[in-house]
């Protein structure tokens, strides 16, 4: 068995999988990173732990602390420049988030023979570009739903920390702040699927926290994945057992 982690910024989303097969998912925020321990000690003859950090050193530290004892040292991905059938054409191919990265090698064990838009819409929403070849073009980074709507609160004199409702004309100071952030993610996300609207079988790929109320107003072709950054890390280790 291996355990997959994706230590994300705001929760750590975690599998155990066995012979190619899911065996149990969760998730913890990173003040109950503890938890880990209880989930490794719960499946035991763990044999490999990988992940995928954006969350920093203090978080990888306290993962692994949690960990000792019941499985072996974490190894934290490093995106390269080809990977399970992906290539990565970002100028320094080092520099993209790992967590990127692996949600790019999910997508395309997902949807192989076409182009996709791989979106992960969390603390920050991730639309990145893969063609059919396999190559990923490049992509953006903008702030999440929920982000948005704490930046307005946070550095605005008399606007709240909006709890609305997507409205598509709001008349509420609350429904307008919630509908604009909405719309706001999901034009980024229609606005990049143009680049590959017109290849055969394109698909946008959507998670993270946010999909679900994200997906809703895209008007593209759309498909919701719990988790492509644990999909893509599941195809990294199955890769390296079967070279």
């Amino acid at each position: 068995m291996i355990l997959l982690i994706d230590a994300g910024n705001t929760r750590i989303k975690w599998g155990v999988r066995a012979q190619d097969q899911w065996r149990a998912q969760g998730a913890v925020l990173h003040a109950a990173t503890g938890d880990l321990t209880q989930i490794a000690a719960a499946h035991p003859g763990l044999r490999r732990v990988l992940g995928a950090n954006v969350a920093g050193a203090a978080a990888a530290e306290a993962i692994a602390a949690a960990l000792h004892g019941y499985a072996p040292p974490p190894e934290w991905l490093v995106s390269s420049a080809q990977c399970c059938g992906v290539h990565n054409r970002y100028h320094q191919p080092t520099q993209l988030g790992a967590d990127r990265w692996a949600a790019l090698i999910g997508a395309r064990s997902l949807h192989p023979s076409a182009a996709a838009l791989v979106v992960t819409a969390g603390t920050a929403t991730t639309v990145d570009i893969l063609d059919a070849s396999g190559s990923f073009q490049g992509g953006l980074i903008l702030p999440g739903e929920e982000l948005m709507r704490r930046s307005l609160a946070g550095n605005t004199a008399q606007l709240p920390f909006a709890q609305g409702c997507y409205v598509d004309a709001p008349r509420s100071t609350d429904d307008a702040i919630v509908s604009g952030c909405l719309n706001a993610q999901a034009g980024a996300i229609e606005r990049m699927f143009r680049q590959i609207a017109n290849d055969p079988g394109a698909l946008c790929l959507l998670n993270g926290g946010a999909a679900g109320r994200i997906a809703p107003l895209l008007t593209i072709p759309v498909k919701h994945i719990d988790n492509l950054v644990l999909e893509g890390l599941a195809v990294i280790a199955s890769d390296a057992m079967h070279p």
